[in-house]
């Protein structure tokens, strides 16, 4: 039978680069939650057949279809490249089909590219019999890329390092996130995730928050259980995104001032993000999105998960 995955977007409510390492990545300190929009992931496996000759130490053959031909379906994409490391870490050798019904916007910062290669993972587990543990699902998953072991939690979780490193936030700091009403919109431009990391190192040190300085910010939040989950959100990626694509900060000034909103940039962009109280109609804000941006604009609401 066909395993289906949901595969969600995510959103970093708090993203402080603190710094670039001698290897050339950089050091982060991130509140990332997951929502309840995105993409589904069908897999189903086939058997070798009886009698196919080397059926014992064949490779397993991968197939992917998209429903957005935009997307490579060959050995780039995340979701091959992840079920091909599964397959060579854990001796799986069946054929498995795999069908991906895109939702989440390329190039926004929303995570769907890392967020499909841990779907995979998860899903050829199920089918396998789950021979790998959470420990050994996060190092591969670590391998693919630095966003993709958030997407084994279900929950708000703190990065640090380059992303590597995950933990659950505190469930009192959780409940103040878990189920927040949340506008995600996007204009019809990408934003290339390491030309953005690039312009910050390039830009005044002070672009950089320093370590101390942003783990104090996340601790302030998380002990004042009075903070609401507005006073957390900051992102010093949006420095070199708002220099060149004026239109982020002009919208976004806009949605401020004229709807008192608080909204911001997700990771790298070109996403943008708004928390919005209950009961609150949001088409007069996506009439204004759509104005400022043009019809082409991605607009959703969805749900912070937790």
């Amino acid at each position: 039978m066909p395993v289906v995955v949901f595969s969600p977007a995510k959103l970093n409510l708090f993203l402080a680069i603190t710094g670039r390492r001698s290897d050339g990545f950089h050091e982060l300190v991130s509140v990332v939650v997951t929502v309840d929009f995105g993409d589904t992931l069908w897999m189903e496996a086939e058997a070798p057949k009886s009698g196919e000759q080397g059926a014992g130490s064949r490779r397993a053959a991968f197939g992917l279809a998209c429903s957005d031909p935009a997307l490579a379906v060959d050995d780039s994409n995340l979701v091959v490249r992840a079920a091909r490391l599964f397959a060579e870490t854990t001796g799986w050798r069946d054929d498995v089909r795999f069908s991906l019904q895109k939702r989440i916007p390329m190039g926004a910062g929303l995570g769907g590219g890392s967020s499909n290669a841990t779907a995979t993972l998860r899903g050829l587990n199920m089918i396998a019999g789950r021979p790998l543990k959470a420990e050994a699902l996060a190092g591969l998953a670590a391998q693919l890329g630095s966003d993709c072991p958030l997407f084994l939690q279900e929950a708000p979780v703190v990065m640090r390092g380059r992303g590597e490193r995950v933990e659950v936030l505190p469930a009192a700091a959780a409940s103040r996130l878990a189920g927040r009403r949340v506008l995600i919109f996007k204009p019809d431009i990408s934003i290339n995730t390491a030309w953005a990391y690039r312009r910050l190192a390039q830009a005044a040190p002070g672009s950089y928050l320093p370590p101390g300085e942003a783990e104090a910010r996340l601790q302030a939040w998380m002990d004042d259980a009075t903070a609401p989950a507005e006073a957390l959100l900051f992102n010093n990626l949006e420095a070199p995104a708002f220099a060149k694509f004026l239109a982020l900060p002009t919208l976004l000034a806009q949605l401020k001032s004229e709807y008192g909103l608080a909204p911001r940039m997700s990771g790298s962009g070109s996403a943008c993000y708004a928390l919005l109280p209950d009961g609150v109609p949001t088409a007069a804000v996506t009439a204004a999105i759509r104005a400022a941006w043009g019809p082409a604009a991605f607009v959703t609401e969805a749900r912070i998960r937790g």
